[in-house]
């Protein structure tokens, strides 16, 4: 019998989800130590982990200036009106600002690259008026403060309806509030992952509504109809001239890369912040959005030309519980390209759904100058391809040695506005990496990702609701002792049990005559991708054991090939250095965005790190060695002769840290069914 609504009488105990070792979370969010040290140390302070969270999208009397009964009705007017909109200056300004700007006099006058008469150019000082102004209304037009304000109200009565909550982090907001209240005032770069169709407009009135101001948002060029990107630009956003994009090769290429780049230095110099998404949407993986990283790179032209002196870089993450894409009725006619029409049927569409819980997380501000300062530029030369040098070393048909070094190659971007100098280009792709990579640290795990990854890599052919609770509770664990964070807290059951009702279109509740439920997941096409969709969520936070166990599964794919099945009865050990080779080969040959790799970060360091998570999850038993006492053994032992340390002492002219029988340490490989990986079946260990 097909179950619709569940009671908590099932008979199952009842167990809380706490937070991390039952007394704090994570503390999420940290930015790299070894590329922004000042950073590290100014931009954050400890006692902001402690406090709690709020809901955004719920507007009391107590968020306004004003009590009473008419207060409690028009809370959310009030609390709107009360918000300070400031709108842009003149255009005739802006103009004068622009044209006299360093990058356009350089386009207007190429001979002599300074500013000069305007008289001695080809064309006249009108057309170029015109030329620059058609450019700047291509990008962004005047703020509206009634349209921020009205849209402001609409979308927050929207969240209310839509999502049980829209939690923020108080300890983050006030790190972030305090460095844009501080001393310095330097502008701010919001750096966020890109979920949803509505985290454009989501991110900047929530930071409007925590008295952040209203940030510019950076979109692509060919975001939405004309009509739509004409309120989009009076709600603050920014779009790529059309002529912006590909070579400098005309006079009017030239130029709207000019003119973008001076409004890009003008807006950061006044203060405004601004919101730049690096991930590429809908694409069910952490990609890099080519027009994110665009925008990244008018930003760090801003700094390297020195008219900006410095900009704090915050990242972001946004944690959906159920993807919009595949829970919006509207999604057909949101999958074109979107116009006025579709937006209000997929806004109208949302006040009738129910999405679960929503979460913004903040990172730590970085300064700019900062991670200049402590990261060197290099470019390796052009030679053979990755996929060339490293499918021959996985696939077991070369055993050439290979230098690391040459296969980590760092190119500069052919594409984009092409500003910069090579070596910047460079340090904006790894840029663009860390804050990737700290955006997707710093995003809240939700419930739905947990049980679509359980349902779907484990369950395929059901479960009962009293293991998947167990299972549930487990992984969270494992979540929190990774440093990721999750986005709920409560009963497990309870919440096993919200995560399977946003489920219900994708998985079957029995009820049985046991007492349990028993929950199947359904095997259609839409059903599989909504929970491969969801369950991408957490591959974040089990990436490297993902890199080990296809390192694993390629070394024992090479010896299927020259051992029989008698010979798989008996115990398969791996070397270490075997493990590492194949590890770091992959590391090489997948994109760095996928692996969020930062690149501070030694390969070599992450493959061992790799290697010690197999081992922590028991995939991997280090074999012991006879010959040797076990290092449990506690009972007296006489001291030797000579001991250990002035041993040492007669290898001084020795400087290797290396220690050679530990690197020749060898590993038994587990049975899958013992640790919940699974190899192909073709290769799987039958048991002893």
């Amino acid at each position: 019998m097909l179950v619709h609504d569940l009671t908590l009488k099932l008979g199952l105990k009842i167990g809380n989800v706490t937070p991390f070792l039952g007394k704090y979370r994570p503390n999420v969010g940290r930015c790299c130590q070894s590329c922004t040290p000042r950073s590290w140390e100014n931009f954050f302070h400890k006692g902001f982990a402690s406090m709690g969270f709020c809901n955004a999208a719920c507007i009391t009397e107590e968020r306004t200036r004003f009590r009473g009964w008419l207060v409690r009705r028009l809370s959310y007017v009030i609390f709107v009106l009360d918000k300070d909109i400031k709108p842009d200056g003149p255009p005739e300004d802006l103009y004068a600002k622009i044209y006299n700007s360093k990058r356009v006099q350089a386009v207007i006058n190429p001979e002599v690259g300074v500013v000069v008469d305007s008289n001695c150019s080809f064309h006249s000082t009108s057309w170029w008026k015109t030329e620059i102004l058609k450019i700047l209304g291509e990008v962004q037009s005047t703020l509206s403060p009634f349209l921020i304000r009205l849209v402001h109200w609409g979308f927050f009565r929207l969240l209310s309806s839509a999502f049980l909550n829209v939690q923020l982090h108080l300890g983050q907001l006030e790190m972030v509030r305090q460095v844009l209240q501080g001393s310095s005032r330097k502008p701010l770069v919001f750096l966020s992952t890109h979920k949803s169709q509505m985290d454009g407009i989501l991110l900047p009135l929530l930071l409007c509504s925590q008295d952040l101001g209203v940030p510019r948002v950076a979109w692509s060029r060919m975001e939405g109809t004309p009509a739509l990107r004409a309120v989009l630009k009076c709600l603050g956003g920014l779009f790529l001239p059309s002529e912006a994009e590909g070579p400098m090769e005309s006079e009017s290429q030239a130029l709207s890369k000019a003119v973008l780049a001076s409004y890009i230095e003008m807006l950061l110099a006044d203060g405004n912040s601004l919101v730049l998404f690096l991930e590429e949407p809908f694409s069910g993986a952490w990609r890099l959005c080519p027009y994110g990283r665009q925008w990244l790179e008018l930003v760090s032209a801003s700094v390297f030309s020195g008219a900006v002196p410095d900009v704090l870089m915050v990242p972001v993450g946004i944690s959906y519980e159920t993807n919009l894409w595949f829970s919006n009725p509207a999604r057909w006619l949101l999958s074109g390209q979107p116009s006025l029409l579709s937006v209000a049927f997929g806004a109208f569409c949302l006040l009738f759904s129910q999405f679960g819980c929503l979460r913004v997380d903040f990172g730590q501000p970085f300064s700019l100058q900062d991670y200049i300062a402590n990261n060197f530029f290099s470019h390796r030369g052009a030679g053979a391809s990755v996929e060339e040098l490293l499918l021959p070393l996985i696939l077991g048909k070369s055993s050439r040695p290979f230098d690391s070094d040459r296969l980590l190659q760092w190119c500069a971007s052919s594409e984009g506005i092409s500003l910069l100098k090579e070596e910047e280009q460079i340090l904006v792709t790894k840029l663009s990496l860390h804050s990737l990579n700290a955006g997707v640290s710093c995003s809240a795990i939700m419930t739905v990702g947990i049980i679509s990854a359980l349902l779907l890599h484990r369950y395929k052919q059901g479960v009962f609701l009293s293991r998947l609770v167990n299972d549930f509770s487990h992984l969270i664990d494992e979540i929190l002792f990774r440093n990721f964070d999750v986005g709920f807290s409560g009963q497990r059951q309870n919440l096993v049990l919200h995560a399977l009702s946003l489920l219900r279109h994708s998985v079957s509740l029995y009820c049985l005559s046991l007492g349990d439920v028993f929950v199947l997941p359904m095997d259609c096409e839409t059903a599989v991708s909504e929970l491969s969709l969801h369950s991408a969520t957490i591959l974040p936070v089990f990436a490297s054991e993902a890199v080990g166990a296809c390192a694993v599964n390629a070394l024992i794919t090479e010896m299927a090939a020259f051992i029989d099945c008698v010979d798989l009865h008996s115990e398969i050990l791996l070397g270490q250095e075997e493990i590492n080779d194949k590890s770091l080969c992959l590391c090489h040959l997948l994109p760095c965005d996928v692996l969020l790799l930062m690149p501070c970060f030694s390969s070599y360091c992450y493959c061992q790190d790799v290697l010690d998570k197999l081992i922590h999850c028991g995939l991997l038993l280090a074999e012991e060695v006879p010959s040797q006492v076990p290092a449990c053994d506690t009972g007296r032992r006489r001291f030797p002769e000579k001991l250990l340390w002035k041993a040492m002492d007669d290898f001084s002219d020795s400087d290797s840290d290396y220690d050679e029988e530990f690197g020749k340490r060898r590993f038994k490989v587990q049975h899958p069914e013992n640790v919940g990986y699974h190899l192909p079946q073709r290769l799987r260990i039958p048991p002893l």
